[in-house]
């Protein structure tokens, strides 16, 4: 007899850096002996998360079980890349038994949501749940919520502001979509901040949600997934600024790929990005970088001014040692010969 029962899936969604591919590759170490197949959507073409959570692979969770899209938003390419994908995935042998998303940071849930009630797929699989991920810092300090009132109070005194920051959509669409928020990085924030990040969360979600502190990724799994939301019928409750769109633009973000020499300092190479944050409005740097002298690899993963960087692995014969980076901005705030300039050594 076939199995009638429907794959259960999880979205985890959040803003760029908010900590999702750290907590897939929790998930993916505590699966508790459920099969996982991961889908990764990568906002640029260095192919940075998908490699980072392969090297987590498991049995439970071996490296064909996840795959990588990287040729644009995962919510703008659903008929070429997301349904094809999640078909090969229900195919393979053995099934998974659970299949978890991560989207884009730049990525709308809802029609991704919308995307479950595809024929193709429909009476196969379920959504389990949408995960938001928040930066408690960032929402704490305004930058990616900003607060209603004052909003409200600033479109009243001046007639030229008719319309949201595309940040601030962004992220008020995730958590409108979301069935359970996770606050990353609350030690940064300190208990004002995360005080501060969860009233921000809690006015703009358009329902009670459960909001859950975690540091590093470390979250029961038990908590993550058995979340049985159904939310793919449950689409009303989750309200998006593109309701009644057809469809949406990424034209609101610039993302370039940069291809660098070799570096010679880390530290050094930080502050020009930290500098770049600042100077040129740059939302988020990822990549590789190859430093002079050495036989590692750099992994460089910036937010804003908030510069991460550790030698991940040995480079391969095969590679040329050579700087690739990822830039994304708003748009118009991407200059890449300044950039260039900026990041060259």
């Amino acid at each position: 007899m076939s199995d009638l029962s429907k794959t259960p899936v999880t979205i985890i969604t959040g803003f760029l850096g908010a900590g999702k591919t750290t907590l897939i590759s929790h998930l993916i170490r505590n699966a508790g002996g459920r099969r996982l197949a991961v889908v990764v959507n990568e906002f640029g073409t260095v192919g940075v998360d998908g490699e980072i959570l392969k090297s987590c692979a498991i049995p439970d969770c071996p490296a064909e079980n996840i795959v990588e899209l990287s040729n644009g938003c995962i919510c703008c390419t659903v008929a070429d890349d997301f349904i094809p994908t999640v078909e090969a995935l229900l195919k393979l042998d053995p099934k998974p038994d659970h299949i978890v998303i991560e989207t884009s940071g730049l990525a709308l849930p809802k029609p991704l949501l919308k995307a479950f009630d595809w024929p193709a797929i429909r009476s196969r699989i379920t959504v389990d749940g949408v995960i938001a991920l928040a930066d408690a810092e960032a929402v704490a300090a305004g930058r990616f919520a900003p607060d209603v009132a004052a909003v409200d109070a600033q479109r009243a005194a001046d007639d030229s502001i008719d319309h949201e920051t595309p940040l601030s959509e962004v992220f008020e669409d995730q958590i409108a979509c979301a069935d359970l928020v996770l606050l990353t990085k609350p030690d940064l924030a300190g208990p004002e901040g995360v005080a501060r990040a969860r009233d921000i969360i809690a006015a703009e979600a358009p329902r009670p949600l459960p909001v859950i502190e975690v540091s590093e990724g470390v979250v029961d799994v038990a908590v993550l997934l058995g979340l049985e939301a159904g939310a793919e019928d449950d689409l009303a409750a989750r309200p998006s600024h593109h309701d009644g769109h057809h469809d949406h633009e990424h034209d609101d973000f610039d993302t370039i790929m940069l291809e660098l020499g070799e570096i010679s300092d880390p530290d050094e190479f930080a502050k020009r990005i930290m500098h770049l944050a600042d100077a040129q409005h740059i939302l988020r740097i990822k990549g590789y970088a190859a430093v002079r002298g050495k036989p590692m690899r750099l992994l460089v993963q910036a937010v804003g001014a908030r510069v991460r960087h550790q030698f991940d692995r040995p480079w391969k014969a095969d590679e040329p040692r050579i700087t690739r980076l990822v830039v994304i901005a708003e748009h118009d705030h991407v200059n890449e010969a300044a950039i260039r300039a900026a990041l060259g050594d």
